[in-house]
């Protein structure tokens, strides 16, 4: 058969999509139906969690060993920490981002009184009125408010529009995508790993094409908040791929072309014989491609073992520029990632024992310690 053809525009419909579809870790029940709808076109049986999180099984010549592939649907956000004297709103972040990127972002809060639009400023937000000192107050959630659009002199006419805490504020992505093949936006973290694995699904079935064995796509709600996959695994999977960002940054290898293949997160090294699968997979397909090793990152991986799981994993992703900030990546990459996901789930399964939960010895892997390459 030809090589496998990733639908580029399918996949950035598709991530357009899930940007314009606010899901802030917390509150991602659209994203779900957003994302079950697509699945039901593309014909593919799924089953939800009680919370959300969505498993997907695209059947295999085999059963055993299960794999998987991951990407979340919930992004950053924040939520209301207080309503103010001056009718303003204090907020705590929804995940691990920076207030110096939520100055000047225009939100919506979600309230028992309907979504109302606003602007999250720094406490001194006007030039004409504090001079130098709007570039001399410190960076910190304590020092941004949001104003909301509505009519309100204090705290009883915020609280008169329905406004509370606890409201969930989910930030505007404001995705643009250029000529130039760069597609900048908040929350492509992980909106474009949904996306991509979309496309790669999308491939398979125009295609025809039968995954070795049982492959399940697995779209989950709370990585930003550190759940991740933690409650969305079947007990068949034996590895799970995690598709999410890499970052590109001084000191760091990742980058916005091809894909980054992580080698190791702040939880320690993934799977070394799963890892190098996908090296070589990517060196035996011509898929652009790069190590990398990530110190202040984890991923749904992590969640996954840390609940219990015993499988391998692994991590690949796409390179982004200001991760948690105002995002940058190139669509290249996503192509690039598609691709891979699609040679993975076309490929042999190298070692068998993992059909099994627990065995004896026989069969189970080597790595070289002498210096030698070993082939698994």
């Amino acid at each position: 058969m030809p090589r496998p053809a990733v639908d580029l525009d399918y996949l950035k419909a598709r991530l357009a999509d899930l940007l314009n579809t606010p899901s802030p870790a917390g509150y991602t029940d659209e994203a779900v139906w957003l994302l079950c709808r697509e699945l039901d076109r593309l014909g593919l049986e799924y089953e939800l969690t009680r919370r959300g999180a969505v498993r997907a099984r695209l059947p295999g010549r085999e059963r055993l060993p299960a794999r998987a592939v991951v990407a979340h649907l919930d992004t950053l956000g924040a939520q209301v920490k207080a309503v103010k004297d001056n009718g303003r709103l204090e907020l705590v972040p929804i995940g691990t981002w920076s207030s110096r990127f939520a100055e000047g972002a225009r939100a919506t809060v979600f309230s028992e009184g309907g979504a109302w639009r606003g602007t999250i400023l720094p406490l001194k937000a006007s030039g004409h009125a504090f001079n130098e000192e709007v570039d001399s107050q410190p960076v910190n959630w304590r020092q941004v408010e949001l104003r909301i659009d509505a009519v309100t002199h204090g705290r009883e006419d915020t609280r008169k529009l329905g406004v509370d805490i606890g409201d969930i504020v989910a930030i505007d992505p404001q995705p643009e995508f250029m000529d130039t093949g760069f597609i900048v936006s908040r929350h492509l973290d992980d909106k474009a790993g949904v996306a991509t694995l979309l496309a790669a699904l999308e491939c398979l079935i125009r295609e025809g094409r039968t995954p070795t064995v049982d492959t399940w796509w697995l779209f989950t709600i709370a990585e930003e908040v550190g759940l991740g996959a933690s409650s969305v695994l079947v007990p068949d999977v034996a590895a799970m791929v995690t598709v999410d960002n890499g970052t590109t940054a001084f000191g760091q290898n990742s980058s916005e072309f091809g894909v980054t293949i992580a080698m190791a997160d702040q939880t320690g090294p993934f799977d070394w014989h799963l890892s190098r699968k996908l090296v070589q997979l990517a060196r035996d397909h011509d898929i652009p491609h790069q190590k990398d090793v990530f110190r202040s990152y984890r991923s749904d991986s992590a969640s996954a073992l840390e609940a219990g799981a015993d499988i391998r994993t692994a991590l690949i992703t796409f390179g982004i520029d200001a991760s948690h900030g105002y995002e940058r990546i190139h669509e290249s990459a996503l192509s690039d990632l598609a691709s891979l996901l699609v040679a993975y789930a076309l490929s042999e399964v190298e070692i068998t024992r993992d059909r099994r939960a627990l065995s004896g010895v026989s069969g189970f892997t080597h790595q070289p310690i002498d210096g030698a390459a070993d082939a698994s």
